[in-house]
């Protein structure tokens, strides 16, 4: 198999040289500077742009070789409801520089889906940050921050993302095992300027409220 090499830039030169000269494409080919479909295209672009260096490919350069692309798809396949977070830690562990947002490039999804909605607490978090931003840093060290988060003994409390590619819907590795009545136990817990308060586990069966 014969590999051709990018032609230089000096060589480009001799090909738009020849071309002012009034030589055609095909008395430039015999001099077998390139091929024939090269050099058309050299003298194409040159028409065109006026210039002999190469037009940049649109977008942010690739910081990943086609190998690891594939390396990476193979951790997707092999657990599906791995988050991008956790893919690119892999990833990195296997050598790779990349974060979560390049795990998430359109060309490495392989058809899978991964959707999540942010739009409420974006917007809940703003009236309140509007609501709260005259108090001084002593009105804040009156508050005690509280919250409270039910845990599943087995499965999740909502759905599970999956990364599937098409035709795979029903696939046993993207399906998820389920309970009917899985049991949950709720912690509460909070924090102040004070610093961290005690975690409290409610009785069994208990959901938060106004009382609690």
């Amino acid at each position: 198999v014969s590999v051709i090499a990018p032609l230089t830039q000096e060589a480009c030169a001799v090909i738009i040289a020849l071309h002012k000269n009034g030589l055609t494409g095909k008395s430039i080919t015999a001099r077998k500077i390139a091929p024939q479909s090269t050099i058309y295209r050299i003298i194409k672009n040159f028409k065109e742009r006026g210039s002999i260096v190469a037009k940049k490919a649109p977008g942010s350069p690739r910081k990943t070789s086609k190998r690891q692309d594939r390396l990476l798809k193979v951790f997707q396949l092999r657990d599906r409801a791995t988050s991008s977070a956790e893919l690119a830690q892999e990833w990195q562990q296997a050598g790779v520089s990349a974060s979560a947002r390049t795990v998430r490039r359109p060309d490495l999804k392989e058809g899978s889906k991964e959707a999540t909605s942010l739009q409420k607490n974006i917007r809940d978090r703003l009236i309140f940050c509007k609501r709260y931003r005259e108090r001084t840093a002593e009105d804040r060290g009156k508050f005690i921050f509280s919250d409270e988060s039910p845990f599943r003994l087995f499965g999740t409390s909502g759905k599970q993302l999956v990364r599937r590619r098409r035709g795979e819907r029903y696939h046993r590795s993207c399906l998820m095992p389920t309970v009917k009545h899985p049991e949950t136990i709720h912690v509460c817990g909070c924090f102040s300027a004070k610093g961290v308060g005690s975690l409290t586990v409610l009785p069994k069966n208990t959901d938060m409220n106004k009382e609690w």
